[in-house]
């Protein structure tokens, strides 16, 4: 069957079927998320819905796509059963043979709900008639006290807000910005423990530049921040169109860039700068930019603290350094207080004070080790939530992970456990490094592409920045930045709040890996990476289109984006989208084609 985009669709007779699709509920997932509604009672205006998770499948085969055996109007997804009442249901628009769609239903009651309780759940069209149920789906209440419990955490999972945001910025800043010197291929943070291995690149440049007497910790004092302006950070990073933030609070030379308290004094607020960076961008992003959502990288081990020895592995042993030239002396852990252990008395009190004190939304931890990770988070969950908010942890926090990070590395296929993706926008390094040339940057196509694909495979892209040591973001990275955040005012609809397609993430057949797709319940996205030429852009892959839906190029003007182009469907399948050239050549780093869905 072929058709195009002029064709309209048949009318439905009332009280005749709307579609002849075969429904079938693949999973329901009773989360442990929640969202805020109107109550019916006065005493209480607001009661938290928990949200309910529901795939719905059209399961006659694809190849049989057509208007009489797709979804093509408002159905409406509510759970019923043990006191379960739908506060707000579900809804699918548009569903075709041989796919699927994810929506969250918001109920109350489960909280009475006691033993193996069971729920049903409805699927209704436009006109209210039942056209699909499936019954026996586990009822799980939410979780209304954590606790240190492996298991209980386990059920913990990211915020729908971190799942909607898509694009976070990174930020490693610390001692070793003053240095900011790594070789190819290695990172410019590690350089207080590249500079401990003899004869390393590292070793011989620190030799070279600065001579066999300076120590690491000397260079505290040259981290000046002289220059740091945190409402000039946090505009940056709206205005590149990320939705949140990453602060490295601690890295693992253990110079902290909070108020480490009575833990110990190796930190900018005792030394060097005498500043509490990480109080002064949290509390200027709360109140500049509120919407900017904000999270702290904490380092668990130390290179070279004495305290962590007792605990100490691999690349982080432990124990103080010996000097780097002069093995037979030990260098000093500027800073450092009398403890008694350091996983009580210093990791998991900074940890908290992030939590309490700083409010962090996003505990981003690295490395692993030993930790007290379980009681942190209980006490994390626990305080967001007596605040009304949803706060989530990274898998590199030794227990009870919400989301994967995969390190300068991304996934092939759709991953269907929450994912992020870091890497820094120099090539080789997170921290600063004067080695690496600014023209090696990641530049806006290169951050565009990199994160379209990485939202069509159901991930998040954290993306880093290094500052100098006076705390500026150099120009050439916040240039990138901002041509980047240019091209998401435009085409972010085809980002932001966005699923992955169930089908497959790009196109099949030639030309394919230039291509990605993402979703929303109202419309489809065909992002093109490479530039559609001689006026046409062709997918391969058989699209969820149907006769009257509206295709346009999201473009820098906003009336060229309204302006309907015309497509058409070939009996293989394939998708012609004609668009004019001048659109074409007015759009720059990925060309994203929005289908607006033709509802009835």
């Amino acid at each position: 069957m072929s058709y195009s985009a002029s064709a309209d669709p048949p009318q439905t007779p009332s009280g005749t079927p709307e579609s002849s699709a075969a429904l079938s509920v693949r999973r329901v997932r009773f989360t442990t998320k929640w969202e805020l509604v109107n109550s019916t009672t006065s005493s209480s205006p607001n009661q938290k819905a928990q949200i309910v998770e529901v795939t719905l499948a059209n399961i006659l085969p694809a190849f049989t796509l057509s208007q009489a055996t797709a979804i093509n109007s408002k159905h409406s997804i509510s759970i019923t059963g043990n006191g379960i009442t739908t506060v707000q249901p579900g809804t699918v628009f548009r569903l075709v043979p041989g796919d699927q769609v994810r929506m969250d239903v918001l109920v109350t009651g489960t909280e009475k709900v006691q033993g193996n309780a069971t729920a049903m759940v409805e699927v209704r069209d436009s006109q209210g008639k039942v056209v699909g149920s499936a019954g026996g789906w586990e009822v799980l209440p939410l979780v209304e006290e954590w606790t240190a419990d492996a298991s209980v955490l386990a059920r913990h999972e990211v915020p729908t807000w971190w799942k909607k945001a898509k694009y976070g910025i990174f930020i490693h800043w610390g001692v070793y910005s003053t240095p900011a010197w790594a070789p190819n291929n290695s990172y410019a943070e590690w350089y207080d423990w590249d500079m401990h291995i003899q004869n390393s690149p590292t070793w011989n440049h620190h030799l070279q530049t600065y001579g066999p007497n300076l120590i690491y910790d000397d260079f505290i004092a040259n981290f000046t921040a002289s220059k740091f302006n945190a409402s000039a950070w946090v505009d940056l990073f709206d205005r590149a169109g990320a939705k949140y933030f990453v602060f490295v609070t601690k890295h693992h030379d253990g110079f902290a860039l909070f108020d480490t308290k009575n833990t110990t004094h190796r930190s900018s607020v005792y030394l060097g700068p005498q500043r509490d960076f990480l109080q002064e961008l949290m509390q200027t992003a709360k109140r500049e930019k509120p919407n900017l959502h904000r999270g702290t990288y904490y380092s668990l081990p130390e290179w070279f603290s004495p305290d962590s020895a007792k605990y100490g592995f691999a690349q982080w042993p432990g124990g103080l350094a010996h000097n780097a030239y002069n093995n037979s002396e030990i260098e000093p852990y500027t800073g450092r207080l009398d403890i008694a252990d350091y996983l009580d008395d210093l990791q998991m009190p900074q940890m908290l004070d992030l939590v309490t004190t700083y409010d962090t939304e996003i505990m981003w931890c690295d490395i692993g080790g030993p930790n007290k990770t379980l009681q942190v988070a209980a006490q994390f969950y626990n305080h967001a939530q007596s605040q009304g908010r949803q706060v989530t942890i990274n898998s590199r926090c030794g227990a009870a992970p919400d989301f994967d990070t995969p390190e300068y590395a991304t996934f092939g296929a759709i991953q269907t456990r929450d994912w992020e993706s870091n890497e820094g926008m120099d090539p080789f390094s997170y921290g600063l490094d004067s080695v690496t040339n600014a023209s090696q940057y990641k530049n806006a196509t290169t951050i565009i592409q990199t994160l379209v694909d990485i939202v069509s495979k159901n991930g998040n892209f954290l993306l880093d920045v290094g500052p100098n040591a006076e705390g500026e973001i150099i120009a050439p990275m916040a240039n990138n930045l901002l041509d980047a955040g240019t091209w998401l005012d435009y085409a972010g609809e085809c980002v932001f709040d966005t699923d992955f397609w169930f089908q497959t993430p790009q196109d099949e057949g030639p030309g394919s890996a230039s291509i990605r797709f993402t979703t929303t319940p109202t419309t489809f996205c065909v992002i093109a990476f490479s530039k559609p030429s001689t006026g046409e852009a062709i997918i391969q892959k058989r699209l969820p289109l149907l006769p009257g839906d509206k295709i346009s190029l999201l473009h820098p003007n906003s009336t060229v984006s309204s302006t309907e182009l015309d497509w058409t469907v070939g009996e293989d399948g394939r998708t012609t989208i004609r668009v004019p050239n001048q659109q074409v050549d007015e759009v720059e780093n990925a060309w994203a084609f929005q289908v607006k869905y033709n509802v009835a």
